[in-house]
């Protein structure tokens, strides 16, 4: 085991590094002090030199990850700023899958970071012409989708050709024809396979030109 010495110095962004790497490996139940003082070979409660409390680091973590996406610039094309966003968004959240319980979670004391990320995207749809309500409303619809979509992509039992091969069948000899509409639609997955990255574009897109007639 490493000395004293021989170990980097423990500091808040250290703490930082070892609270997402736990939360990315473990899920977010699994960050305590103790752990993270261990991940950093030290005693849970050196941490508190560092950092205030478990709240402060839960805090730095998911602005850790807002940092991560790309706030949109309001003198760009609205739809594909939005887009992009939207694309990196979900990207992002599916790698820190504990990150939008979090974020939702968690909505007292926000930093200057979590507060300019929702300040861009608002200004973005400012600049585009939409109106205070729209703006929000536009925010909203998007992020309810935006999550909606990466809840059911992390729980559906298929990542790859296979799994969805293997679940189409079972669902085939579930239904023995007695659902000529589901079995229709999972013979055409099956047949066609199902690209998550499309299934969210052509959703984000339907939002987007919605919002777009709304706007005018």
């Amino acid at each position: 085991m490493a000395s004293d010495g021989d170990r980097p110095a423990v500091t808040r962004e250290r703490v930082l590094d070892a609270a997402l790497l736990l939360a990315d490996e473990h899920g977010i139940d699994a960050l305590s002090m103790r752990r993270i003082g261990k991940a950093l070979g030290v005693e849970g409660m050196a941490l508190y030199n560092h950092v205030a409390n478990k709240d402060e680091i839960l805090d730095g973590i998911v602005e850790r990850v807002l940092a991560e996406i790309p706030l949109p610039a309001d003198d760009g094309d609205w739809k594909e700023e939005m887009r992009e966003r939207a694309v990196a968004a979900r990207r992002i959240f599916l790698r820190h899958s504990w990150a939008i319980g979090l974020l939702e979670a968690r909505h007292a004391g926000s930093s200057p970071a979590r507060l300019s990320y929702y300040d861009a995207v608002l200004g973005c749809l400012r600049a585009a012409g939409f109106t205070p309500t729209l703006s929000m409303r536009a925010f909203s619809m998007i992020d309810s989708f935006l999550y909606g979509f990466i809840l059911q992509e992390l729980s559906l039992p298929f990542d790859d050709s296979d799994s969805l091969e293997e679940v189409g069948e079972d669902l085939l000899r579930q239904m023995a024809d007695a659902y000529p509409h589901l079995t229709e639609a999972t013979m055409q997955a099956m047949a066609d396979g199902w690209d998550y990255s499309e299934q969210f574009q052509f959703g984000l897109d339907l939002i987007l030109d919605a919002l777009a007639g709304q706007r005018d």
